[in-house]
């Protein structure tokens, strides 16, 4: 059976397709709990921050029952040290190199036979804003536009069930107006 570092991104979409369900209330406290073991293994001398982001982090939200954990570190931080920091705890690395630096990703729950136990993307960047607290927070508050969103992802999930990427990409331009309303709208997060 090949390793999930071997596998391409079509052959790693068919084997984790896109899938939407109803909001889970224990997906904050399982956030609280993965940020905890983070911190034990991480020193805080080079954590600045971690958050809670995505959908699983707007109440009430359909999602994708993947955890997405905002983790900002400081310049500096030796990356080697963060990738072995993560690979004990059952992290997968994927570098992101169209990500903001230091261009790293870590997921937990996926398994070379598909998906095991909750899921986690860990999206590691320095400090600094983020568009994704944006987003997140602008949906907080507005719940019409949060049934707006679901509405479009529910779509978007039957038509690219088996393309992440084209997932991603059906959604940003709903996420960067939104985004862009948040930031003209709300102080520096």
């Amino acid at each position: 059976m090949p390793s999930l570092e071997s596998m391409n991104r079509q052959e790693l979409s068919r084997l984790f397709p896109i899938f939407l369900v109803a909001y889970n209330s224990e997906w904050p406290a399982l956030f609280e709990q993965e940020a905890c073991n983070i911190q034990r293994s991480i020193p805080q001398n080079f954590i600045f921050r971690i958050r809670h982001f995505g959908s699983t982090s707007v109440p009430e939200m359909v999602a994708k029952p993947t955890i997405d954990i905002l983790l900002e570190i400081y310049e500096g931080t030796d990356p080697d040290f963060i990738i072995t920091s993560f690979r004990d705890l059952a992290y997968y690395y994927t570098p992101q190199p169209e990500n903001p630096a230091p261009h790293m990703m870590f997921m937990k729950g996926y398994t070379p036979n598909g998906f095991y136990g909750q899921s986690f993307h860990v999206h590691v960047r320095y400090p600094g804003d983020w568009d994704e607290i944006y987003f997140r927070d602008f949906l907080r508050i507005h719940p019409d536009i949060a049934t707006e969103y679901a509405s479009l992802k529910f779509q978007l999930q039957k038509k690219f069930e088996f393309d992440r990427d084209a997932y991603t990409q059906a959604k940003s331009s709903f996420i960067q107006y939104y985004t862009k309303i948040a930031r003209e709208n709300f102080q520096k997060l």
